[in-house]
């Protein structure tokens, strides 16, 4: 199965600020555990990153994204 690649949370064009994402926290890389939230910042420079984009969520807890809404 294809992915999407507007939902593909490992580029970084496909994250906007406001937009709804689950992202990884680094205490919960090892049991997967995803954080819902808001995008506030883009923190990964880079076009793309193979464990997903890192970005700062409106709650200000700061994950890379696995999951676009």
């Amino acid at each position: 199965m294809k992915i999407n690649d507007n939902m593909d949370g490992r580029i970084r064009k496909n994250i906007k600020s406001g937009l709804s994402v689950a992202i990884v926290l680094k205490e919960d890389q090892s049991t997967g555990r995803l954080t819902d939230g808001i995008v506030r910042d883009i923190l990964t420079k880079s076009l793309k990153h193979p464990h997903g984009i890192k970005v700062r969520l409106m709650s200000g807890e700061v994950g890379r994204v696995k999951e676009i809404y």
